[in-house]
């Protein structure tokens, strides 16, 4: 047997438990491949629990082991590391967890956090320097980290009740009960310093938010919302959100629109 045959009938026996493919390496093998079966699985469940703590907590012990023995079944490693195997298991909680739409959401969040904390570096822009700033043109940069999830339920609550806030240990408050929202919404995932952090908001907020991201200019926003709710009402809004979005330091720099 070639050795290109030999790895591919080990690959198929660790990924598909393949009897034939067992068998075509002998019955000699057959003590070390159950040896290597359960190191392969151990070590992808071992990922699976530290990159989902806070979904392990919530599901409890059983439960949490069956996802992700039936997310092994389903999807086998396909990186050159580690690393990323837990990135698909969202998708896998999504279709066990059907009924249960936090489950998937929690885990979105989970991971979203994981990448905001080994996201790229950026300080977010000093309020002080902005005091020249021609906010009909200005273009606000984003910090790299920042990104917007969907959330139909109370999964960032309960996030939070199970992971402790900023300062409080894991675990002192009870989670609620999921709930779905009275209204969809999007969750504002980004860093600041070394923490990652998230902030509901509604759809509003979240729509303009994307709206930057996207390149438009403030000034762009302040007449959309003017259009919606009237001059006053809009530049209120619009001036409440930059004060949040500085505060909460999403915003890596103002810059002139050059177009036009």
């Amino acid at each position: 047997m070639s050795l290109r045959a030999i790895q591919r009938n080990f690959r198929d026996w660790l990924t598909q438990e393949s009897a034939a493919a067992a068998a075509a390496l002998g019955d000699a093998a057959a003590p070390g491949l159950a040896v290597h079966l359960n190191t392969y699985r151990g070590q992808l469940m071992a990922c699976l629990t530290e990159a989902y703590g806070v979904v392990h907590a919530w599901l409890g012990d059983e439960a949490f082991a069956a996802a992700a023995a039936t997310h092994i079944d389903r999807v086998p490693p396909c990186s050159w590391t580690l690393d990323d195997y837990a990135q698909d298991f969202p998708d896998t909680l999504c279709t066990l967890y059907a009924a249960d739409p936090e489950v998937a959401e929690l885990a979105c969040l989970e991971q979203a956090l994981a990448k905001a904390f080994i996201g790229p570096d950026c300080d977010a822009v000093d309020p002080a320097t902005l005091a020249d700033i021609d906010w009909d043109r200005a273009v606000l940069k984003l910090v790299p980290t920042f990104m917007l999830l969907p959330a139909t339920t109370n999964a960032a609550a309960i996030w939070s009740a199970l992971a402790g806030e900023p300062g409080a240990a894991a675990g002192d408050s009870a989670p609620p009960q999921a709930q779905l929202l009275p209204a969809p919404a999007q969750l504002a995932v980004w860093r600041v310093g070394f923490t990652p952090r998230f902030r509901t908001l509604e759809a509003a907020e979240a729509e303009a938010l994307a709206l930057m991201a996207g390149g438009r200019n403030f000034g762009d926003l302040c007449a959309l919302l003017a259009a919606r709710e009237g001059d006053a009402a809009g530049a209120a809004l619009a001036g409440g959100w930059l004060g949040q979005w500085l505060q909460d330091g999403v915003i890596a720099a103002v810059h002139k629109d050059r177009r036009g």
